[in-house]
């Protein structure tokens, strides 16, 4: 039964329930990561669990606007998003209850799995972090501050991951979230407009440099994620090091490209690095940056290049989730018949 309250345009929100989003909000979903069902089942975390100490079976992906990007990057998975920018203010209380409801609804199988870990289940009905990287530019969210602050009171840690082209909202941002990631993909404006192919602002390049500017000013944790593509973004190391050194951050992610998704359509399974590949590129990073490689995990093509492994700290938890919140009822998106 198709959700009153969505206004992702009909053939997207199909396609996004069949790749089993639970849709939340007027533009928003959740999704259940691979790694939060392996740590359900067989007790694996994804690399943020040996990077910052995430326990995968208590994270929540999501994202307030899973529909909408200013971007249309080549090497992106998820499904492709509106041709315009939606207004998103959706209650950020609402969102977040929606978000929880959502969640449930998505692992409520493992609660029959033999193979499940029944406390892990338990714990898992109320997530203890959450990933604001499923889909879609969060940062386009007109009330993005608010929805951290609500995941804060009730103790929850928050990942948001930003491409960075919006250094007004990050300046703004208040409260700003447990740990920041802004996506640096490309090495340079023309890789960039290449790779990232910026839909509404030409100056998304120029925008991003004024957003690594503001991170050493932040005062929170802070990443910069660059994703390999091989023959395309992987190498450039002194123009990486440049972008890194303007922001400074706690962390910087190596990451391998993956052939997946809607990338298939503009990449080729020939432009996925190796591990090898990874921990080449970052060995040859760190020193440029005043840094080592401190940590990685192959399966994930990943490596961690900075100072010191800290994990994170949870927000103190000042609010509960109300007792009757429930779940989410199941929800089925069919495409409009002609």
């Amino acid at each position: 039964m198709q959700s009153p309250i969505t206004r992702i345009e009909p053939k997207i929100a199909a396609r996004l329930s069949k790749q089993k989003y639970q849709l939340v909000g007027e533009h928003g979903g959740v999704k259940v990561c691979h790694w939060t069902k392996q740590s359900l089942i067989n007790d694996r975390s994804c690399y943020k669990g040996t990077f910052y100490g995430i326990e995968s079976h208590g994270c929540m992906q999501m994202a307030p606007n899973v529909d909408t990007c200013n971007l249309a990057c080549t090497y992106c998975w998820r499904e492709p998003h509106s041709d315009t920018l939606h207004k998103i203010d959706d209650d950020p209380y609402e969102l977040f209850l929606e978000s929880v409801r959502g969640h449930r609804r998505l692992i409520t199988g493992y609660g029959g799995n033999p193979k499940a870990d029944p406390e892990k289940f338990r714990e898992a009905q109320n997530p203890k972090h959450v990933a604001i990287s499923l889909n879609g530019e969060p940062t386009l969210y007109s009330r993005l501050g608010e929805f951290l602050d609500i995941c804060h009171q009730h103790g929850v840690s928050t990942f948001l991951v930003t491409n960075g082209s919006l250094p007004k909202v990050i300046e703004k941002l208040d409260p700003l979230p447990t740990q920041l990631y802004v996506s640096v993909d490309a090495p340079n404006k023309e890789i960039f407009d290449r790779l990232c192919k910026p839909k509404f602002d030409q100056a998304a390049f120029h925008k991003l440099e004024q957003t690594l500017e503001l991170l050493p000013s932040l005062d929170t944790r802070t990443v910069c994620r660059h994703t390999l593509i091989k023959g395309e973004s992987l190498g450039h190391h002194e123009d990486y090091a440049r972008l890194d050194n303007i922001a400074d951050p706690d962390f910087i992610e190596a990451k391998g490209y993956v052939y997946v998704g809607n990338s298939r359509n503009n990449l080729t399974i020939e432009n996925m690095p190796y591990h090898q590949d990874i921990l080449d590129f970052s060995n040859r990073l760190a020193p440029l940056v005043g840094r080592e490689v401190l940590s990685d995990r192959r399966e994930s093509r990943v490596a961690l290049i900075g100072r010191e492994m800290v994990p994170i700290t949870l927000p103190e938890k000042v609010r509960e989730l109300p007792k009757d919140l429930g779940i989410a009822k199941p929800q089925q998106y069919v495409l409009p018949q002609a």
